[in-house]
């Protein structure tokens, strides 16, 4: 399965399915353990990511490697990627044709990676993958089942890193939610191992579904 992530992540290198080829500097496909249970996605590349192909190595990188940290993970634990492969000029919020144009890249890469938890920060991943479209400080710690690249997984909304480095009350906050996480990773090992696969309610949501409007999105 690595593999098979591998060869997608050459794949898409090129991609110019949208505008933003023309001004990135690289795609930021991704970076972790290509088996891992926990995923989390966050929105676009920054200017650090940008340069240096990996998401999440600004400041707010370092917030979420601190929040790992505090529940006993490091990045190589987990996977990381964003909504959005490559930056939107002057960190400027991606414009839903650009959401449109790369969502199914962040699709195939929940297919391969097959995690159990996908951890959604921000609201441009929330609504996405959730296709609903309540806001993250409505929704943000309450655990929700969906069904991603084919398969059932516990999706949970959190604040995104950055609105804690603006906000910093928020980041009690952050930190009260990844708290969680062990407990959510648990049950669905648990879950898992009694049942084989992951069970979805008839409310989960499909593949795809549909966007939010542009005014609804943002970090908070």
């Amino acid at each position: 399965m690595s593999d098979l992530l591998a060869d997608y992540r050459d794949e898409t290198l090129g991609c110019t399915r949208c505008p933003l080829a023309a001004s990135r500097t690289q795609v930021v496909f991704g970076s972790g353990d290509p088996r891992a249970e926990l995923m989390f996605v966050g929105e676009a590349p920054g200017f650090h990511e940008d340069q240096n192909g990996i998401p999440f190595v600004g400041q707010a990188g370092k917030l979420l490697e601190r929040l790992l940290d505090g529940i006993g993970l490091t990045r190589t634990d987990v996977y990381i990627a964003n909504v959005i492969k490559c930056r939107p000029p002057g960190n400027r919020d991606p414009h839903p044709e650009e959401i449109e144009a790369c969502e199914s890249h962040l699709f195939r890469q929940i297919e391969l990676i097959r995690p159990t938890l996908v951890a959604t920060l921000g609201n441009f991943a929330t609504k996405l993958l959730s296709g609903k479209p309540a806001g993250i400080t409505r929704v943000h710690g309450v655990e929700q089942q969906v069904v991603l690249g084919g398969n059932a997984v516990t999706l949970y909304p959190l604040f995104h890193p950055a609105a804690a480095l603006y906000t910093p009350s928020m980041q009690k906050v952050l930190e009260q939610d990844f708290a969680r996480i062990p407990e959510l990773l648990g049950r669905e090992a648990r879950s898992s191992e009694s049942q084989g696969t992951l069970t979805t309610p008839a409310s989960a949501q499909a593949l795809e579904p549909a966007h939010a409007p542009a005014v609804q999105l943002g970090l908070f």
